[in-house]
């Protein structure tokens, strides 16, 4: 969650959540990383689009991996853009892939613009909430769904529901998966509710994590994945244990037992992820 040693900021502009910066990586040449009011969004190498820095972006990059046969082209929908990561990723790994990222502040869409132009890669953005972007889209439509959507730290609640959930399956394809960033600390309810809301919605979900994080050890960032179809759950096992901070797969009985008791959100219910501790995005 941001933690890289970086240089002087070079760039900033004033968006909706916050003041958002561009800062260089001390130890990449052509990398940068972006943050809003001091936290940490995303990490981006223009030379080398396939490197994913934070590690539940290399997780949600797992999701991507599995969903298709190497090398075949997905069609993507991204909710939150940031500096466009994934977006990079899945050109650089799938090319061809025609995908849409949805961004709810311009000027920050418009210094990823300018500053880290994007090269050789299918995507649109358009501006506006990723809910109400999402519930406008044809059925159908997408192989994947990504959710990193954040506004001071935390995901909003009208992206935590039921509603928001059976929007996403609604433009997937039939085997579509939906992936989602999770942030939250003990005693983990914030997650345990976000299980129970993607199971009132897809048979198939799964939870990746370090173990860290999954005990409650420290507040980070979970991936929750969802499909209609069976999830590849033992390839994405194998994946997230051999990162460079292991994690693991919570699925079926294990994930059961994890979110026993928890209720799904609904729009009449939610709140907002929880606030993150002061030192949680420490640089």
């Amino acid at each position: 969650m941001g933690r890289r040693a970086t240089q002087a900021t070079v760039d900033s502009v004033e968006g909706v959540h916050g003041r958002a910066e561009l800062l260089r990586d001390a130890d990449r040449r052509a990398a940068w990383m972006l943050l809003v009011d001091g936290v940490p969004q995303s990490h981006v190498d223009l030379d080398d689009p396939g490197y994913l820095d934070f590690e539940y972006v290399r997780r949600l990059g797992h999701v991507i991996d599995t969903a298709a046969p190497a090398a075949q082209p997905l069609r993507v929908l991204h909710l939150g853009a940031g500096a466009l990561t994934l977006a990079r990723y899945v050109a650089a790994t799938r090319p061809g892939s025609p995908q849409l990222a949805v961004e709810v502040d311009a000027a920050l869409v418009e210094l990823v613009r300018l500053r880290l132009p994007v090269r050789r890669v299918r995507v649109r953005v358009r501006i506006g909430d990723a809910r109400a972007v999402l519930e406008r889209l044809r059925p159908g439509s997408y192989d994947v769904v990504i959710a990193d959507v954040f506004a001071g730290g935390r995901t909003p609640a009208h992206l935590t529901t039921v509603e928001f959930a059976t929007a996403v399956r609604r433009v997937l394809s039939d085997a579509g998966i939906f992936a989602a960033n999770v942030a939250d600390g003990a005693p983990l309810a914030h997650t345990r509710a976000q299980v129970a809301t993607a199971r009132a919605v897809f048979p198939e979900v799964a939870l990746i994590a370090d173990a860290g994080v999954l005990r409650g050890r420290r507040f980070g960032n979970l991936v929750l994945v969802a499909s209609a179809q069976p999830l590849p759950a033992d390839r994405l096992t194998r994946l997230a244990a051999a990162d460079p901070m292991p994690g693991r797969v919570l699925h079926g009985e294990g994930l059961i037992r994890f979110a026993a008791g928890a209720k799904p959100k609904t729009d009449e219910n939610a709140s907002p992820s929880p606030v993150p501790p002061a030192d949680a995005f420490a640089r």
